[in-house]
């Protein structure tokens, strides 16, 4: 039986960063969940759909397929048959997608997909042809999609931690931002995620927390693995 490692906390916590590493030093195989509901943004996106209309997104569920795939050991997102990898980080997505996701159809749809890949990997495990142990991020892991993961962790960091890593990745980017805007932007993400009626982001009560904000990655990275033993 696969060995199931989640992975909660609000936007810009590092989650992913900090996931894909564990998965490497453990040899699991990662899966980032908030990587599917950013391909539904960039679906709805491109469809030209504003992120308040809320009708609008649900008939665009209707006619979508959000998979998964690895090249590499590395996972793809392909948005009925696209490869979206590459277009997923950007601000635009990632504020789509928090809005889009407070909306139960969207959950809906990406949530049984979720399941399936946790507790059948077997597609994966012959891409990869690793063992069935999983480590998944995202906003309700824990308390939603795997409520009975072998481990649970909530990653958090201060608002003003997680502003900084963020400005300090799009400057590097040669993207032009104000610091300023980018803690309104996690703010409001924080509200929207943890005040939404569906699975709403809180920390599992059997889940460990650590806060990074003090932490160096490495730190962080072997402060979780020391949690994840069979």
């Amino acid at each position: 039986m696969g060995y199931n490692v989640a992975i909660d906390g609000p936007a810009g916590a590092g989650k992913s960063t900090i996931a894909k590493q564990v998965a490497k030093e453990n040899g699991y195989i990662y899966v980032d969940t908030g990587a599917m509901y950013r391909g539904l943004a960039i679906h709805f996106l491109n469809l030209g759909i504003d992120p308040k209309d809320t009708e609008k997104i649900i008939e665009a569920c209707k006619d979508v397929e959000v998979t998964i795939g690895y090249e590499s050991g590395i996972q793809q997102i392909y948005v009925n048959g696209e490869n979206v990898t590459a277009k997923l980080r950007t601000e635009e997505v990632g504020n789509m997608a928090s809005v889009s996701s407070a909306v139960p159809r969207v959950r809906e749809k990406l949530l049984s997909l979720q399941r399936k890949l946790a507790k059948d990997m077997s597609v994966v495990q012959r891409t990869l042809a690793r063992e069935k142990d999983v480590i998944m991020d995202g906003r309700d892991i824990g308390t939603h999609v795997l409520p009975d993961a072998d481990v649970k962790i909530y990653l958090t960091a201060s608002v003003e931690i997680r502003a900084k890593r963020r400005y300090k990745e799009l400057v590097e980017k040669g993207v032009q931002c104000d610091l300023k805007e980018i803690e309104k932007d996690i703010e409001e993400r924080d509200y929207r995620d943890m005040t939404r009626k569906i699975a709403p982001l809180k920390k599992a009560e059997d889940a460990i927390l650590v806060d990074s904000s003090d932490m160096t990655l490495k730190e962080v990275v072997n402060t979780i693995s020391r949690y994840c033993h069979r």
